[in-house]
């Protein structure tokens, strides 16, 4: 089986920016995107240009700056927020026009207030007067999660005949189980006439903290696009995280799908949002929090030390981070601290070690973690002479 490309399309300026504290001004969103074209992401959501003048002039901005990525500006089922995204996206070289409209019973009775008529027709008309403007259109049905099949296959089948060229099917409150979202592509694949000719996407948020999961089971059942965010940051508990789908897709190779990604930079990359957006990331994040590939257990410690791969299934060096990091601590043992101690040149026999390892742990129960500088204190107070 050929490997099918996964087109990455990410909404950090958009999705990601609607955090609270999170606000970025024209310049910051230069910078950020400038990152993600060199990361290789497939489509970046510049904002929602009638949203704000600020906005409409970043996208604006980000439209001309760009050259390999499409560039796309969110909009409402609106009129006048489809003509503001299109004199935004004048400037792109590959631009697309991003709007949809509720499709969930909640969305169609308490929010949109109308009937499920009223919601088809005017999500034609909001693909047909996209169309207009951009060849590439994406249409997405807000809290497809929660939205009958059946009536979530009409509506699609309707914007692809409009013109559609993507289909957004988002988890917008993140409900979904992963089987259950898999499951609303599948029946989508398999029931919407004509979507051999248009990409669905997946937009899977973490309320839950099901997104990542939610968005690989919506490609392994024939999504090829996966809309997502660096870090995962976004609105509530966040969107899917770039980092974590890029890897996975990465580190299942018999999965037969693959992105464009250069994983080298996910670590730069999530260094630059998180001081940018002001937003930390938690040192257990997966591939790029601090700790990911950190070691204090002295089990784990020796295991690594041996042989990296018995605890580390993905290596450093393929996300941007140098090396693994052993970590002291009063839960270290010898293995550890022999090789903290090479690195830092001193190489001791056994007994000397034991020695050594016993001060060691004295000063391990006093702090939370062992540094160097404790290191080379520890062997002068002791008077340790290195062996050889």
């Amino acid at each position: 089986m050929s490997v099918q490309k996964i087109q990455i399309f990410d909404t950090t300026l958009r999705d990601g920016e609607q955090v609270p504290g999170c606000k970025l001004n024209t310049q910051e969103k230069l910078v950020i995107a400038k990152q993600l074209e060199l990361l290789g992401v497939d489509v970046i959501e510049a904002g929602f240009p009638i949203s704000s003048p600020g906005d409409f002039e970043a996208v604006k901005a980000i439209a001309k700056q760009t050259k390999e990525s499409t560039v796309c500006g969110l909009s409402r089922a609106v009129e006048n927020d489809i003509r503001t995204a299109a004199e935004a996206l004048k400037g792109a070289r590959q631009p697309r026009i991003h709007t949809g409209i509720g499709t969930s019973d909640l969305h169609v009775r308490y929010k949109l207030r109308t009937t499920r008529e009223e919601v088809m027709a005017r999500a034609v008309e909001a693909v047909k007067l996209a169309k207009s403007f951009v060849e590439d259109v994406e249409f997405y049905a807000e809290d497809a999660g929660r939205t009958d099949n059946e009536f979530l296959a009409r509506i699609c089948e309707l914007a692809v005949k409009a013109g559609a060229t993507v289909l957004n099917i988002p988890d917008t409150t993140g409900y979904c189980l992963p089987e259950e979202y898999g499951a609303k592509i599948k029946y989508l694949y398999e029931n919407v006439k004509g979507i051999e000719k248009v990409c669905l996407s997946t937009h899977c948020h973490n309320d839950l903290g099901l997104a990542t999961a939610n968005s690989i089971a919506g490609v392994v059942n024939g999504a090829r696009q996966i809309e997502c965010t660096i870090n995962g940051v976004g609105e509530r508990a966040g969107n899917t995280a770039l980092e974590e789908v890029v890897m996975i897709l990465r580190q299942h190779p018999y999965l037969n799908l693959t992105t464009g990604v250069n994983s080298k930079l996910l670590t730069e990359t999530s260094t630059l949002v998180s001081h940018m957006m002001r937003m930390p990331v938690q040192p257990n994040k997966a591939i790029v929090g601090a700790n990911a590939f950190s070691h204090s257990s002295g089990i784990h410690q020796d295991g690594v030390i041996k042989h990296r791969e018995t605890y580390e299934i993905i290596d450093p060096r393929d996300v941007g981070v140098d090396s693994s990091s052993i970590v002291l601590t009063a839960r270290s043992g010898r293995a550890a601290l022999a090789y903290r101690l090479q690195k830092l040149g001193y190489n001791f026999d056994k007994e000397t070690l034991d020695k050594a390892y016993g001060s060691f742990l004295q000063v391990a129960d006093e702090k939370k973690e062992v540094r160097d500088n404790d290191l080379h204190v520890l062997v002068e107070k002791q008077n340790l002479v290195t062996a050889g």
